[in-house]
């Protein structure tokens, strides 16, 4: 296994968390449905990426990084400021940068082994998909 798939799981990990998060903060019900669903199709992103984590032989990634715990402390800290479905679209669209930039970085490296670019590949298409939410998102609630 190498640290980069590692590295990807847990950013995977935290974007479902972040995912939870901004459903909880969106007032719009019809914004807190599509983050629900964005949701839902992350976490069979993470269940992928886990699952080829197994088949390695390593343990399954059931927490964040420190990265990402400090940045949903920081929105739960500038949640006492803003709340709504702004602030929701505009986190949901900061983390989906991040994680595309993640993925494309790891697929633009000779890190991965061959099993573990396959499954990546794979999940790019999904992320690119969340990716292009979060820029919808965040121009229909700016």
């Amino acid at each position: 296994m190498t640290d980069t798939l590692k590295s990807l799981t847990e950013t995977t990990f935290d974007s479902v968390e972040g995912y939870r998060k901004a459903a909880e903060k969106a007032d719009s019900p019809a914004l807190k449905q599509a983050l629900n669903q964005r949701r839902e199709k992350r976490e069979q992103t993470l269940a992928a990426l886990n699952g080829e984590l197994t088949r390695q032989g390593t343990d399954s990634v059931t927490s964040g990084t420190v990265q990402g715990a400090a940045h949903r402390l920081w929105v739960d800290i500038t949640d006492m400021f803003e709340r709504g479905d702004e602030a929701a679209a505009e986190r949901v669209e900061e983390g989906e940068d991040h994680l595309l930039g993640q993925f494309k970085d790891a697929l633009e490296s000779q890190d991965l082994a061959p099993a573990e670019r396959e499954i990546v590949q794979t999940c790019y298409n999904e992320i690119c998909e969340g990716e292009r939410f979060g820029d919808m998102i965040e121009k229909q609630y700016d």
